[in-house]
């Protein structure tokens, strides 16, 4: 289906968000659009929906698979819009995902069980919200990938993350809430501006009434950003981008200072869970 405005999909797509879980899409450019879409479909998402200009071009068989919204995202706010709309429009306990271009999600033995039975078990831990690591990946050598990203070359830091305690307006320790650091947003730290520099995005959560997220990917309901229940860790996934590698090196400020984004602790990403969790950037919790 296409729908020519986000209120038009807000108000005729509400079957859709009631369907889940439901990956959400948001295209900033058309940098590996159809991989994204396509890993997403594959993941086992009920439904993709794709937030784009009408200029995006797509091959016959996403066009067929995914829905479709005319949007764009170089508005203000125009992801925070967007995700909060659909959670206004989604049936309360419908799964919500959402990414942009050229981010994959990955999780605990993503290569044989799907994102619907990884939730499912989810909810039975009565958790409606899932820590996820942005985890960047970067092509390994600017002069052949100057744009930074390439599925073939793709490296990620194997080292490098850590977190802080998350405080509130007192400046007391938020409880099971931290800031998550590490990556390019780390490593380039000059370049990123203080307030976007974290990695942890509560990627999946479910919808329920009067729920909003911020511009710092948290949500006004302290237990979403959590990163586990009281008594045992939880599953966490990662969002797997080049994001950051291609916004540094687009960004006039920063494109001309950095020659290389590998280092002694680069290593080449393997597309495959079992690496993510080797190196501890992600949680299988109680799901074997």
């Amino acid at each position: 289906m296409q729908f020519n405005s986000l209120p038009t999909f807000l108000r005729q797509g509400r079957d859709l968000l009631a369907r889940g879980p439901v990956a959400m899409v948001f295209a900033e450019d058309e940098v590996e659009l159809d991989s994204t879409l396509r890993h997403h479909r594959d993941a086992g998402f009920a439904e993709v929906v794709l937030f784009a200009p009408d200029s995006f071009a797509l091959p016959a068989d996403l066009a067929a698979d995914v829905h479709r919204v005319h949007y764009d995202m170089t508005r203000e706010q125009a992801l925070t819009r967007a995700v909060n709309g659909a959670i206004e429009a989604a049936a309360p306990g419908t799964w919500l995902y959402y990414c942009y271009n050229a981010e994959y999600l990955f999780h605990p033995f993503c290569e044989t069980r799907t994102v619907g039975e990884l939730l499912t078990f989810h909810a039975e831990e009565r958790r409606d919200a899932m820590l996820t690591y942005v985890i960047d990946l970067y092509a390994d050598d600017l002069s052949a990938c100057p744009g930074a990203v390439s599925i073939e070359r793709a490296h990620l830091d194997r080292a490098g993350y850590y977190a802080l305690a998350r405080l509130d307006a007192e400046g007391n320790e938020r409880e099971r809430q931290l800031d998550f650091h590490g990556g390019l947003r780390w490593r380039f730290e000059e370049h990123v501006p203080e307030g976007r520099r974290k990695i942890d995005r509560i990627g999946l959560f479910r919808a329920r009434p009067g729920l909003r997220l911020s511009e710092q990917h948290l949500f006004n309901e302290p237990e979403y950003n959590t990163y586990a229940c009281p008594w045992h860790h939880n599953l966490t996934a990662c969002i797997c981008s080049f994001r950051t590698a291609k916004a540094l090196k687009a960004n006039p400020g920063s494109r001309f200072d950095i020659q290389t984004f590998a280092w002694h602790n680069s290593a080449p990403f393997e597309w495959h869970s079992r690496q993510l969790l080797d190196l501890g950037l992600m949680e299988p919790g109680q799901w074997f």
